[in-house]
């Protein structure tokens, strides 16, 4: 298959009649590029799971330019969730909702629930108007490695592999969408990202936190939403999480990396501009500043990228705080290492 690249941004006309005719395009948004196709097409759904090696029962999110692109596709629309709708879309938030039955089962993961969002991305928002059509979406990479926050990424995972390519800038937000499931009586966080917890709190008053985040799920536990059972986000290389106190961990950090090249590993540390110059490895990346933890949430998927560039065997990097945006941060991170942590004493 010839992948097509369209670089203007505002003519998206070939991209829209790709997707009516039941193809594929990869789309920049606010939040990582992502994989759209037909949400009711339920062929053009399944060549999205095809594409990207993702498993079936792992639901997508359906993507929507207008309030009125809703109702269809829901049962109903509780309190909690036309508050969420009001302070938080367009952006970067997915509600989950009742199905209606012109949503196909492979996109709800056998569920009878939808997720859906309303992205602020110009581009997006311009591909579904001009294609008319309700967008299933998710991050348009091979599944299980790092989202694609940038053109080049969605290029090195998909070319070939799917229709059309749109070419825009880099994500602003670098994490996924926070998702909401908003079927019960309380909001519940299925997964963190730009809308924060606190966010949340501040608006609704009592917010819960899906007790599956803080592990991975088990056999038989059924994902409520994209990304809680599989492996996510993961580069080649082994992720390693070190824990404790500042000094100690990157003591333990710098210990941890003479014993693997000690045994011919290649050895990268993630670090911050404040803790760049504090480690001695192979291969050490910065994520970004510890004042402004949005950019680390912006180049988190880019850096982890960017030890499979330089070959590196296994990656430590430090904890990081877990309030506001940090929630989606360590998210992502623990997903990527298999939650496999080191304590440093």
């Amino acid at each position: 298959m010839e992948t097509i690249i369209i670089s203007n941004t505002n003519d998206l006309q070939q991209a829209a009649d790709i997707l009516q005719e039941g193809g594929l395009v990869a789309s920049p948004t606010e939040t990582v590029y992502g994989l759209c196709a037909n949400a009711l097409n339920e062929e053009a759904v399944k060549n999205i799971y095809k594409a990207k090696g993702r498993p079936s029962d792992n639901p997508l999110i359906v993507h929507i330019a207008d309030l009125s692109m809703l109702q269809p596709l829901v049962t109903e629309i509780s309190p909690i969730a036309k508050t969420l709708m009001d302070h938080f879309w367009p952006g970067p938030m997915t509600l989950v909702f009742k199905a209606s039955k012109i949503v196909p089962k492979v996109v709800t993961g056998g569920l009878d629930t939808v997720a859906v969002r309303f992205p602020s991305d110009p581009t997006i928002q311009n591909l579904i108007k001009t294609s008319k059509l309700p967008l299933a979406a998710p991050s348009a990479n091979t599944s299980g490695k790092p989202s694609p926050t940038n053109f080049t990424r969605v290029y090195e995972d998909l070319n070939g592999k799917i229709d059309c390519i749109i070419q825009g800038g880099n994500s602003a937000f670098g994490v996924e969408s926070t998702v909401i499931d908003t079927t019960s009586e309380i909001a519940t966080i299925l997964r963190p990202g730009g809308v924060t917890f606190e966010m949340l709190e501040e608006v609704l008053g009592n917010v819960m936190i899906d007790p599956a985040l803080g592990h991975k799920l088990k056999e038989g536990e059924v994902p409520k939403a994209p990304g809680m059972k599989y492996t996510h986000y993961a580069p080649n290389a082994e992720v390693i999480i070190v824990k404790g106190e500042k000094d100690k961990v990157i003591a333990k950090i710098n210990e941890l990396v003479r014993e693997g090249q000690n045994l011919g590993k290649k050895i990268g540390v993630m670090a911050t501009d404040e803790t760049l110059s504090l480690f001695n490895a192979d291969t050490i990346f910065s994520v970004g500043t510890e004042k402004n933890p949005t950019t680390i949430a912006a180049n988190l998927f880019e850096v982890l990228r960017k030890y499979d560039d330089e070959k590196v065997d296994i990656v430590y990097t430090l904890a990081f705080q877990t309030t506001g945006i940090g929630g989606a941060i360590m998210n992502r991170l623990e997903k990527s290492a298999g939650y496999h942590f080191i304590e440093a004493y």
